[in-house]
């Protein structure tokens, strides 16, 4: 079955590039990725120096510069983290569908396990955040599989428009039935509401480390799905003769993004588009090797979540804009941008 046009075909994306340049680009990540980390400690309401960091980190400073500093590190390693699986869970799906339009929030896939976590809070009495994250990535499955049979439907089977399509009413659909469901219960529709907004301010240690091991596997599978990725970019029955399990390697690397979206809503809630716009950007930095592309989609997610983040507490000084209303103000024009360059015109 093939799923539309492999994002590998578009563009400058289909060069290949040298390891030296990989490498440079590697290293320009790197720094811009350390100076991110830098402000995101430093930037916020209230002004905290570099000494004010260094000696909370070694406990010799107490009151409220100890309290601002520690809050941002976990805040800045929740961004890193999330940022990191979104945009390799983006890059998977483009590769595993071969549509340059997939990402968990397009999809639908953030807004499934949303509504399976607001379904699990209101209606079975949910509140362990363990029972969060299994309740979301099981939401995020469901969806996932939703999606594609819808997108198949029909003559040309899941072409990139009619996956975005059906992603799109799937969404809308849930969201429908999450507003249903919450506006009945005004003792959780604040709450619900605002983490459906999808941020990291309530970033904890103890919920980051309640999420890591989910994060961490499903981030290996990913990495592990590379080499079958560069296989099913070829078409599928190609890949079929040079000997790959199409529907096993398809099934093994859905499940690492899977994993990866349905944590990351669960922690932070839906947090959209940076799994559309990091792959994009990383192919024309790296190509379309799918051992360079993965590992450099996170890297790169990692600093465009945690950019945003920073931008989100600059832009509305002294309150703060949430991390997922800055990825899609960043998103959407990138969005109907790739939509209009491919040109699609199968419903």
């Amino acid at each position: 079955m093939t799923a539309g046009v492999s994002p590998s075909t578009s563009g400058v994306a289909v060069l290949r590039r040298p390891t030296r340049v990989r490498l440079l680009w590697l290293l320009v990540v790197a720094v811009v990725l350390a100076g991110l980390v830098v402000a995101s400690v430093v930037i916020g309401s209230r002004v905290v120096s570099w000494d004010d960091v260094i000696a909370a980190l070694d406990g010799s400073v107490d009151g409220l510069n100890q309290a601002a500093v520690t809050k941002r590190i976990s805040r800045t390693v929740l961004a890193l983290l999330l940022g990191a699986c979104l945009g390799l869970a983006g890059a998977v799906m483009q590769g595993v569908t071969r549509n340059p339009l997939a990402d968990p929030g397009i999809l639908g896939v953030n807004m499934g396990a949303s509504l399976a976590v607001v379904t699990g809070i209101a209606w079975f009495g949910l509140w362990r955040f363990s029972g969060f994250i299994w309740t979301a990535i099981a939401g995020a499955a469901v969806t996932a599989v939703l999606v594609y049979l819808i997108g198949s439907l029909g003559r040309g089977g899941a072409t990139p428009l009619k996956l975005a399509l059906a992603g799109a009413a799937t969404t809308a659909t849930f969201a429908s039935f999450i507003s249903a469901v919450v506006l009945p219960r005004g003792d959780i529709a604040g709450s619900v509401r605002s983490w459906q907004i999808g941020g990291v301010g309530g970033a904890s240690f103890e919920a980051i480390g309640q999420v890591l091991p989910f994060l961490a596997v499903g981030t290996v599978i990913c990495l592990l799905s590379a080499r079958a990725l560069n296989s099913l970019a070829l078409g599928d029955e190609l890949a079929a003769g040079l000997g790959e399990r199409v529907a096993i390697a398809r099934g093994f690397a859905s499940l690492g993004a899977v994993l990866l979206c349905g944590a990351a809503t669960a922690v932070a809630g839906p947090i959209g588009f940076v799994g559309l716009v990091v792959p994009h950007l990383c192919r024309l930095l790296v190509g379309v090797d799918h051992r360079w592309l993965l590992p450099f989609s996170a890297l790169t997610g990692a600093g465009l979540l945690t950019a945003s983040d920073v931008l989100g507490r600059v832009i509305a000084r002294p309150e703060e804009v949430d991390v997922g209303i800055i990825t899609a103000l960043v998103g959407a024009p990138f969005f109907i941008a790739i939509v209009r360059r491919q040109k699609v015109r199968e419903l």
